[in-house]
């Protein structure tokens, strides 16, 4: 009966329930308890079970509600406490009180109580005596020294009697909402996940609205291992076929959590999918390593080369031996990345982006002010960087500009007449203007795809933003060099000619190299200057710059087909 009671269950598990010989209440007594969970019945005494039960669940609230207290007045306390824990069995309706119950006058709770029996008379100290289990006149808790039985462990018995709340309430709803009025079965992934919304705030909104399948048609038809997610539909699959252990399942799930609401699968820009996935990995597994969460399973993706690296870092690293690194498995398999793209099914009415932002900041926010545990500094930055918008590719590009060239400083001149007095055009005006001088070697190199696979449109939009900011950074000229099969070099031309009057030549397959050399060798063409690369990633596998300051631009979604050393820019329409 006890073991059948959800808030019970769990005390009782941890307890030491057993017939004591040399019971040491009065004869009339059913059970004490002590401080190390143990609860001695009287084997002298026959009783109903229900009464069994209902002392039995008083003693075990004793340790749960954490009674064993030195107190001044012990007997007053042990009396407090008992009456406390007769109202609380009798509002769960358990089991039946003894005999000689009587009901219990109003009791704020034990500490207020017992504060207040020091001034009581005796007629009023007596309504709250003898409502414990070891009989009139006997106190039923028992304070005896710690680790007495040398087999047993240290338990925290509130922090058992609170699980056993939160079981309680679970089995109630379950209950309620069944169809059938029954208990609802809750596999073992649901079971994980519910402890990260109940204990885990950082990963706990992320948690609540993802769903876990666990069908092993689904993992074989998508040929995974151990684990996958789909962030655009906010699913993971789990493989009940990996047998992991219940500590493994939480470091597996908070693995594909953060690979989802991190964005990881919008982040892989220009990279190789798996090697980033790979990247990806060995960042994670650190940071739940470093973290505690669960219990990483033999062979996941671990190197403590990598502490400290964020993604894009480890990436930049494992692309220089792919002969190795290709061969390492993700959660999903080997040659397989676990973060898997679109799916045919609908995706759900929430804006994914905003809520994995909103997930993670508050869950940061609420992990932080409740002490929840250490968090690596870069897992941290990397949620922070979340709440801040995208900055657009144009903008980038801006600002890649302003690095190479300073705004000029503008004197007034006679040479050239202001046109704006228009009033009074019998008198000369200043205006602004810029030195040639300071003109000189203000220059960049633009290295154009102009292949077959271009989009013109995105090529349009490239060239009208380089020709704005050239021309609002008095840039004068761009050196120009167009490459299909082979390179064609268009010399100088003005920003505005970049924009509006170029006709590309060329639509055949496209070797970047031979326009790189040739601004390299060109005379005129100053060393200092840099070089943008406009491609969509179908070009040599290997480019070299010769040192030159360089950067790419290439469409959202397209690839390089090696690790770039300049700043990539993604354009979008």
């Amino acid at each position: 009966m006890v073991k059948s009671q959800p808030i019970l269950s769990a005390l009782y598990d941890k307890a030491s329930v057993h017939l004591d010989e040399r019971f040491g209440g009065v004869k009339d007594g059913l059970c004490t308890a002590d401080s190390n969970g143990a609860v001695h019945c009287n084997k002298h005494i026959k009783a109903e079970p229900a009464k069994w039960a209902r002392a039995i669940g008083h003693c075990l609230l004793h340790l749960g509600l954490g009674h064993f207290q030195e107190k001044p007045r012990f007997r007053d306390w042990n009396d407090a406490c008992d009456c406390v824990v007769e109202i609380f069995l009798s509002e769960l309706k358990f089991a039946k009180p003894g005999d000689e119950f009587r009901e219990i006058p109003s009791v704020p709770d034990e500490v207020k109580l017992y504060e207040r029996m020091e001034y009581m008379n005796a007629d009023e100290r007596r309504k709250y005596m003898n409502f414990g289990t070891a009989g009139i006149g006997a106190g039923d808790m028992l304070i005896v020294p710690e680790n007495t039985n040398r087999y047993r462990q240290k338990v925290d018995w509130q922090a058992v009697f609170a699980a056993g709340l939160i079981n309680a309430v679970r089995s109630a709803v379950a209950t309620a909402s069944s169809e059938t009025g029954g208990e609802r079965r809750i596999s073992r992934y649901e079971r994980e996940r519910e402890w990260f919304i109940d204990s885990y705030p950082l990963l706990g909104a992320v948690a609540a609205m993802v769903k876990i399948i666990d069908d092993p048609t689904v993992c074989i038809r998508e040929q995974i291992s151990i684990a996958a997610v789909r962030p655009a539909i906010a699913e993971i699959y789990m493989n009940p076929a990996a047998h992991l252990t219940a500590e493994e399942v939480k470091f597996v799930m908070a693995h594909e959590f953060l690979h989802a609401a991190l964005k990881h699968g919008e982040r892989i820009e220009w990279r190789d999918p798996y090697l980033w996935n790979v990247a990806c990995d060995f960042v994670i597994n650190h940071w739940l390593t470093e973290m505690g969460v669960g219990e990483r399973p033999d062979g996941l993706l671990f190197d403590e080369q990598f502490s400290g690296l964020n993604a894009e870092s480890v990436y930049d690293i494992i692309a220089k031996d792919l002969r190795i690194y290709r061969k390492l498995a993700t959660l999903r398999g080997i040659g397989l990345g676990d973060i898997l793209g679109e799916s045919s099914n609908s995706k759900p009415d929430t804006d994914l982006d905003e809520f994995y932002r909103r997930a993670l900041s508050q869950g940061l926010s609420y992990h932080e002010e409740q002490g929840r545990g250490y968090l690596p500094s870069g897992l941290v930055e990397e949620i922070r960087a979340l709440s801040v918008p995208p900055i657009p590719w144009d903008v980038e590009l801006a600002r890649w500009f302003d690095e190479y060239f300073a705004p000029l400083e503008k004197k007034r001149t006679y040479a050239r007449i202001s046109r704006r007095q228009s009033a009074t055009p019998d008198i000369p005006r200043p205006n602004w203007a810029v030195s040639e001088t300071a003109l000189d070697g203000r220059t960049f190199g633009v290295v154009l795809d102009t292949s077959g696979s271009m989009d013109r449109y995105l090529l349009a939009s490239s060239l009208g933003a380089i020709a704005s900011y050239a021309a609002s950074r008095d840039v004068p000229a761009a050196r120009v060099v167009f490459c299909d099969a082979a390179a064609y070099d268009m010399g100088y031309m003005r920003p505005e000619d970049v924009a509006g009057t170029v006709k590309v030549r060329g639509r055949g397959g496209t070797v970047l190299q031979p326009g790189v050399d040739l601004l390299d060798a060109s005379e005129d063409f100053p060393k200092e200057a840099p070089v943008l690369i406009i491609t969509d990633g179908y070009c040599d596998d290997r480019l070299a710059l010769h040192g030159r300051e360089h950067a790419f631009l290439i469409p959202k979604g397209a690839r390089l087909p090696f690790v770039p050393k300049g700043k990539v820019f993604l354009m979008m329409r």
